[in-house]
């Protein structure tokens, strides 16, 4: 599997918007740590160049002139300089800290919110996996990218200037030396950075892409086991970390360029200086104090040069980092509520579909022209082939998508002028796959409704007839539910989903396969319960077993994304020709599946009827 190369590239300009971005975003709000981490970088930078001119009283006065009574006097300077740098650096490493676990607080914190606003549509594009591990990897890119900011201008551009103003206070001839290692330095770091971007972003997207797998890897375990696909993953699995290490690689031969570079240029420098100092000092009987102060400010300043020189190029992946946070949260919703919308009052609940065409794509049309009431306080069932388009009317009703014409009206107001949480605040939604999330079972019970009492939640988990396996529970309501409920059955999960939506208290009710998931005697328990609270609220259910709707106030039978028959049970049934009598004869035992299997329209109805008879008559033959 290989990963396609991306085509977007960081360039200079670019970068600059991005760090000027992130400081307006963020300086304002760390001034007073920022100011206390710059002082002690002063401090520090200040204290290097000190130590250096310390190296000429040291040499000159003690070892060369040899004077007593200054050995305490330097060497109480001298220490008073070491402790004054090592507290210095301790306090602007703890303050960088906070301010660098803050930020990753902070991004993290607005990236998930700004997840929360994206409609569906973005997720239906995005690997779950994928996405998860880019946040987790580049999050971390916003915080190096300012501390690298600060620390290199306040910590080693400070330092640096301090000990090169030393070492030209001491000897301006051999300060010359900086030239020699500048120009080739700053070339060979402006060769590496432009290198290193396009190949930090590929090993971005392949890590994303590898954790990704591993995660959709874990979740789908069974399935993976049942069709024994283990030797496939591992090959793909296997194939990603080749090309992921194989670019790590890269990177690392790419960025390190710059140390034997640097070292070389150094090796140059302090040999030429050495050289240079030793001559003067045998011919000319100079005092070495100047030249040792000299020698030390050279290689204190090494450190800041190095890690300047390799500012670039740490740069370049910070901003890789950064730039695709940048890209999600510049990612614009495209469903949001509409200038002027205004949250909805719902009243009776009635529910109206006018004309509404729908499409997912420009080339694959949903709907056509679907119309239908829903009683307020009634319940309204939805019958239909697999993708006649059920489930988007859900979807619809909920506003995870914007239909393309048309309108939806609840209790006259059209759906599309009011506030999306206003209008989810006053609906339940059981879905035909129940998700349950991390926590508790009475956690995932009051997510239907955060202000539920414990007492509520037990009355909504009797309605939904799984207070007693609650119970069973090592610790009752208290019990941890796995990832995705995995430590319950489908039909426990399922309870509790419709314990969840019977909490929230909501006039509207919608089921989409909500029995689905349960045996025939859950089916009957559950079935019972979700009468009893269907009593007094618009309620539309989509099912595919005809048996749980007969008692329905309107059945609708959706063909092909339109509505082509409509009324109660005894009335369409009483049409031996109408499409829901063929669906009705189809359910004389579990052949509903049938029906998926054979295609969507009307016509092949007959044709599923027929495979149903063909079982039949060789079950009865065999036996």
């Amino acid at each position: 599997m290989s990963v396609e190369k991306p085509k977007k590239k960081i360039d200079p300009s670019e970068a600059t918007r991005v760090i000027r971005r992130m400081m307006s975003e963020n300086a304002g709000e760390y001034k007073k740590s920022y100011a206390i981490a710059i002082v002690a970088s002063l401090i520090i930078g200040a204290s290097n160049g000190g130590l250096a001119y310390l190296m000429k009283p040291m040499i000159d006065k003690i070892f060369y002139e040899q004077q007593l009574g200054l050995i305490w006097i330097i060497c109480g300077a001298i220490l008073s300089v070491f402790i004054l740098r090592g507290l210095s650096s301790y306090v602007q490493a703890v303050e960088l800290a906070k301010i660098g676990n803050n930020l990753v607080a902070r991004y993290q914190k607005r990236i998930f919110d700004h997840l929360m606003k994206l409609g569906l549509d973005f997720y239906n594009d995005t690997r779950s996996g994928h996405l998860a591990a880019q946040i987790n990897q580049n999050v971390s890119g916003i915080r190096d990218l300012l501390n690298m900011t600060v620390t290199s201008i306040a910590r080693d551009m400070i330092s640096l200037i301090g000990l090169i103003a030393t070492m030209i206070y001491m000897d301006p001839i051999l300060s010359a030396a900086i030239i020699v290692i500048g120009p080739p330095l700053i070339l060979a770091v402006a060769y590496i950075s432009r290198r290193i971007r396009t190949v930090t972003r590929e090993v971005v997207h392949l890590n994303s892409h590898l954790l990704g797998a591993m995660q959709e890897s874990v979740q789908g375990i069974a399935i993976v086991k049942a069709f024994t696909m283990e030797d496939q993953l591992r090959a793909k699995i296997g194939k990603l970390i080749e090309q992921a290490e194989s670019r790590s690689n890269k990177i690392a031969r790419v960025s390190e360029r710059t140390t034997p570079i640097s070292e070389i240029l150094a090796g140059f420098a302090v040999a030429g200086v050495l050289a240079y100092g030793g001559y003067r000092a045998i011919l000319t009987q100079q005092p070495p104090g100047a030249m040792f102060a000299f020698i030390t400010a050279l290689l204190l300043a090494y450190d800041p040069a190095r890690r300047l020189a390799r500012l670039q190029v740490g740069l370049e992946r910070a901003l890789v980092n950064a730039r695709m946070i940048y890209e999600i949260l510049d990612t614009e919703p495209r469903q949001s509520d509409k200038t002027g919308a205004v949250p909805i009052h719902i009243d009776k609940g009635e529910i109206r579909f006018e004309d509404v065409y729908f499409s997912y794509s420009e080339t694959a049309p949903v709907l056509h022209g679907v119309s239908f009431a829903a009683a307020p306080g009634k319940t309204t069932a939805i019958i239909g082939a697999s993708g006649a388009g059920k489930s988007t009317l859900i979807a619809l009703l909920q506003r995870f998508y914007d239909i393309e014409k048309g309108r939806i009206l609840i209790d006259g107001q059209d759906i599309a002028g009011v506030t999306k949480q206003s209008l989810r605040h006053g609906v339940a939604y059981v879905s035909q796959q129940p998700y349950l999330f991390e926590g508790t079972i009475a956690d995932n019970i009051r997510y239907g409704r955060p202000s539920a009492t414990m007492e509520e939640i037990i009355a909504a988990a009797e309605l939904a007839h799984a207070h007693e396996f609650i119970l069973q529970q090592p610790q009752g309501y208290d019990t941890p539910v796995g990832e995705n409920g995995v430590t319950l059955s489908g039909g426990q999960r399922q309870r509790v989903s419709i314990a969840r939506a019977i909490v929230r208290n909501a006039p509207i009710l919608l089921l989409d396969e909500a029995t689905s998931a349960l045996d025939n005697e859950s089916e009957k328990r559950v079935q019972q319960a979700l009468d009893s609270i269907m009593q007094g609220r618009t309620t539309i259910v989509i099912a595919h077993r005809l048996s749980t709707i007969v008692n329905a106030d309107r059945i609708i039978v959706m063909e092909a994304g339109r509505v082509v028959e409509e009324g109660r049970h005894e009335t369409l049934i009483g049409d031996p020709h109408s499409i829901y009598a063929r669906f009705h004869k189809l359910q004389g035992g579990t052949d509903w599946q049938v029906l998926d299997d054979v295609g969507e329209t009307g016509e092949k109805v007959v044709e599923a009827e027929k495979k149903v008879t063909a079982r039949r008559g060789k079950a009865g033959s065999k036996a």
